[in-house]
């Protein structure tokens, strides 16, 4: 596996790629890799001739009271994980690569409407760092597939929408989440919590899959189950931020026509903000 810090070494290399006729496949990162991110990786591998992974803590979907001095970083670990994935390259820049000119004067790449909802509403600069970041990564890498979990849902479609929006040739592969045993959705933000909270956690996703449930049985009243829904997690000790029944693609609230929706729910369990999601399709 070659390491590369710099954007005229990567895209060296990746020319060498390209013209022997490999296919490339992306797995962008912030690193502190977890089975969820290697499941991204085995399915890059599957799909693609060539693997690239990045690792690289985008300081600008940070917002100014957010966990960015304190997100976990473990290089050392994360490489030799992506090593024993058979990976072939890992792109690990420094932020002075990635925006020379620095932050306030970086070009933005945003996705109206989309970007503005959910997540969006609660960290308003989120989205438009993760759009500009993995825009910049599509044009350095210029990959044939990039893959991305689905357990950052409104992300995924996002990209999906920036990606189709400014005709980028890339496609993008949305990849299931990984879960502990409890039903927990692996995260990076999971490290930030202590016994106890591990305990309570999963509770997200019971809530989730018990409202899903009850909209299979045909319950149409959405905003009835939301509130069930968040008296259930702030019974147990979390802290909502939303949980919302929302249409599959544009991810606004549901309707009873709309035939395949998606359950979107964050919520804190002290300081640690946690999010999932789960699909529910009709015939």
């Amino acid at each position: 596996m070659q390491c590369f810090e710099t954007q005229v070494d990567l895209q060296a290399h990746l020319a060498q790629v390209r013209h022997s006729g490999k296919t490339v496949g992306l797995v962008p990162t912030m690193g502190n890799l977890h089975a969820g991110h290697l499941s991204l990786v085995d399915a890059a591998r599957a799909q693609s001739d060539y693997v690239l992974a990045t690792i690289f803590v985008n300081p600008m979907q940070f917002g100014p009271e957010e966990d960015l001095d304190n997100y976990p970083r473990t290089l050392e670990d994360d490489l030799q994980k992506l090593e024993e994935k058979s990976c072939d390259g890992v792109f690990i820049p420094p932020v002075a690569e990635m925006y020379p000119g620095g932050l306030e004067n970086q070009t933005l790449v945003t996705v109206p409407g989309l970007s503005e909802r959910h997540c969006g509403a609660s960290r308003p600069v989120h989205f438009g760092g993760v759009c500009t970041v993995v825009c910049k990564l599509f044009n350095l890498t210029q990959p044939d597939l990039a893959f991305f979990g689905e357990k950052d849902y409104q992300q995924l479609q996002i990209i999906r929408k920036m990606t189709a929006d400014l005709c980028l040739p890339v496609n993008i592969i949305g990849v299931p989440t990984v879960r502990l045993p409890s039903g927990l959705a692996m995260s990076s933000r999971n490290n930030y919590l202590d016994k106890d909270q591990l305990e309570i956690a999963p509770v997200l996703q019971a809530t989730l899959q018990s409202t899903a449930e009850m909209l299979s049985q045909g319950r149409k009243d959405f905003d009835g189950l939301q509130a069930e829904a968040q008296n259930t997690l702030q019974e147990n000790g979390l802290k909502v931020d939303y949980f919302t029944i929302c249409h599959a693609q544009t991810l606004e609230p549901a309707t009873e026509r709309d035939k395949s929706l998606v359950i979107l729910a964050a919520a804190w369990l002290g300081p640690t903000r946690l999010i999932d999601n789960i699909r529910v399709v009709f015939d």
